[in-house]
């Protein structure tokens, strides 16, 4: 592969639902053009896209890919996500480094959950966009079906460029809308007139691309009014500067498993999809975080963007890159501007699939990998010592559906804690938190497929099984009561005996920790015991009476005691403090606390109701509502922590997978009766099977 320069480079990221054939787009794509000698399929384990264990077995994308295609003097890289929603973090990576979008659809199933997840980001982020309706060939499929829901839901910016002609129940070929001519898919290389049933259709259609195209333009728009037809030179005019700013999102059509609609659909991306140089300017920061912008070209300094990261148990640690001004080359040393460590490119690859070929150079726009950077993670900008910029982090999903885990054996536990530790560099949407508290490790991916990717994958590669269970709940105790309690310890074994005597009181008050003082006089205690009552009072407060969980909000008050000469010690008045809180706690109305989260749900409109209702039944506290744009409305509430363990399984459920929501500890409240007995019997419970 020869090298490519930035005005040669179109970088495509594929969005769209599960299942909608975003990698068999590209596997059609790499056999039309012989960059592979074979139709590559997921299930059968020959895709160049779908290669890892996990999705052979699931037949689905789990992991971003990047495929290279080669097309009349230009270098197209794909960019495969996957659609599944558990694996919205490995998306993240690819939507990134993407400057255009194709977003392919099921000819089908039409507009999915999918599809409107990849709109919003299409133009959120203004990126050039192509809607692909695949699979047009299947039966029960209808390209006039799927083009209006898309044009009914994302509006009259959405194009046909191309509609199928139909035989009998099936596709034989299509009609380009701008030649206004059909090929025929027996005879691929020679045009004919159009179909006469579909002559309406392609005028009309004809009429709504000149409308959009005398938009893009002042001169355009003047012939459009004045009723003249535009000419070759001036519809593609009119295309580029349309596309390029989002006014016209063309929709293309074919069947990527019959490599049908791949050589038009290439043509299109050439042709009307704007190449890395064109931005002409991106946005970086010097290293004051002021921000300063950086020319795309092969000129400017060399810059470059970590998108992804891969550990690989034979290469070790695998880059993913993106050059984002200058160029690369192998053996350069660069900085890394975030850790500002010095790193040595030994050696540079472009990456198709699971393969990397190795080069000598990468330059503005393209991407790569380079692998054994010491100190590089994803996120990080690799730059010169001379122009040390960085660039905005990807922004990665949080993870919110959690499982404690541990290891089977006892002896895998450092197995265990080095392969998530990997797990996390390769994919920042999973987190670890080691709980000192309950003592557990306890790990949130985005959803149950997520989690059991991440358990299949412990497994296989680091050989170590896990079993899991639901994270514990933090409860705390306090108390609603004040009582003073006395606590003696004396104990005399023919030896030097020991004596501790205290009375403390105990009472409410504010605070997440307990609140210790004295009120002692005329040296009934001596100062240099208050340390240790107030040691051994502490330590019980990490285990409440009712139900073994934290104290808080208690003041501790040493009001009197006594001592012995001889006797009294540090370890006596610990003890006596002990007993002093065993004596009092129960009598001072202690209470179990449940913690308390704020939520925040993002959902369209029509299932407002729905969620209001299910967060009610959640014992939740509606705090407000906003309507974030036309159709989504953004819901606020307080809901017990307890009551939302599974709420992210269970909201994509509610919402056929279009909500999503974060929660974040508010704070304490507390638990009602019912619910407090409940957890005290369960707490019960695990006591005396201990």
């Amino acid at each position: 592969m020869r090298d490519y320069l930035a005005n040669e480079v179109r970088n495509i990221v594929l969005m769209g639902h599960s299942g909608a054939g975003k990698s068999s787009v590209v596997e059609a794509a790499l056999y039309f053009t012989k960059a592979t000698d074979r139709l590559g399929k997921t299930i059968d384990g020959t895709s160049v896209m779908d290669n890892d264990a996990e999705e052979i077995k699931r037949g689905l994308s789990v992991y971003t890919s990047i495929a290279p295609v080669e097309w009349k003097e230009c270098k197209i890289n794909f960019i495969d996500t996957p659609g599944y929603l558990d694996y919205e973090g490995e998306a993240q990576c690819g939507i990134a480094v993407g400057d255009n979008a194709l977003i392919v659809v099921g000819a089908k199933d039409g507009v999915e959950s999918g599809t409107e997840k990849a709109w919003k980001i299409v133009t959120r982020k203004k990126l050039p966009t192509i809607f692909f309706i695949n699979k047009i060939d299947e039966e029960n499929a209808s390209f006039d079906q799927t083009y209006n829901q898309l044009r009914e839901h994302f509006g009259k910016t959405v194009i046909p460029f191309e509609v199928p002609i139909q035989r009998d129940g099936k596709v034989v070929g299509s009609v380009n809308i701008l030649r206004k001519k059909a090929w025929y898919y027996d005879d691929r290389t020679t045009p004919k007139d159009v179909p006469d049933e579909l002559k309406d259709i392609v005028e009309e259609y004809y009429s709504q691309i000149a409308e959009a195209i005398a938009m893009a333009d002042d001169e355009l728009m003047e012939k459009f009014f004045s009723g003249e037809s535009f000419d070759e030179h001036e519809v593609a005019k009119g295309l580029r500067i349309g596309v390029r700013n989002g006014d016209i999102r063309p929709v293309y059509c074919g069947s990527a498993t019959q490599v049908t609609g791949i050589e038009r659909l290439l043509d299109l991306i050439r042709e009307y999809f704007p190449s890395y140089a064109e931005k002409g300017m991106i946005e970086a920061l010097d290293p004051d975080g002021i921000p300063i912008l950086m020319e795309t070209n092969e000129q400017e300094a060399f810059t470059a963007q970590v998108f992804k990261t891969i550990i690989d148990p034979f290469v070790g640690k695998i880059s993913l890159l993106k050059v984002m001004t200058g160029v690369m080359s192998t053996d350069a040393q660069v900085l890394n501007v975030q850790k500002d460590k010095i790193e040595k490119l030994n050696q540079i690859y472009i990456v198709k699939g699971k393969h990397q070929i190795a080069v000598g150079k990468l330059f503005t726009g393209d991407i790569g990998a380079v692998v054994k950077l010491q100190f590089t993670d994803t996120n990080d900008t690799l730059a010169t010592r001379s122009k040390p910029v960085t660039y905005a982090p990807i922004e990665f999903p949080k993870p919110m559906l959690g499982v404690a885990i541990w290891p089977k054996t006892k002896a895998d536990e450092d197995k265990m804690s080095m392969g998530l530790q990997r797990m996390c560099e390769e994919d920042p949407s999973i987190r670890l938190d080691k709980n000192k508290e309950t003592k557990e490790t306890v790990l949130y991916g985005m959803g149950v497929q997520h989690i059991d990717v991440i358990l299949s994958k412990l497994k296989s590669k680091y050989k170590v099984e896990v079993d899991t269970t639901e994270p514990k709940v933090q409860y705390r105790e306090t108390i609603r009561g004040t009582v003073t309690a006395e606590g003696k310890h004396k104990k005399q074994s023919g030896g030097a005996g020991q004596y501790g005597h205290v009375f403390v009181k105990f009472e409410p008050c504010d605070g997440d920790e307990m609140v210790f003082a004295e009120s002692v006089f005329g040296g009934a205690v001596p100062k240099q015991y208050f340390p240790a009552v107030e040691a051994g009072l502490r330590e019980c407060m990490e285990k409440g009476v009712l139900a073994g969980y934290k104290v808080v909000g208690v003041k501790a008050t040493l009001t009197d005691g006594s001592y012995h000469e001889v006797d009294s010690k540090e370890i006596a008045f610990k003890a006596a403090a002990r007993l002093a809180y065993k004596a009092g706690m129960p009598k001072a109305k202690p209470i179990l606390l449940e913690p308390i989260g704020k939520v925040e749900v993002l959902i369209p409109e029509e299932y407002t109701g729905t969620i209001i209702g299910d967060f009610n039944k959640r014992r939740g506290i509606i705090l407000g509502m906003d309507l974030v744009d036309e159709k989504e409305q953004k819901i606020t509430a307080e809901v017990p922590m307890a009551e939302m363990m599974k709420y992210s399984t269970e909201l994509r459920s509610m919402t056929q997978g279009r909500g999503s929501f974060v929660i974040e500890f508010d704070r304490y409240e507390p638990a009602p009766q019912p619910i407090a007995d409940k957890v005290i019997k369960a707490a019960s419970v695990a006591n005396e099977e201990d």
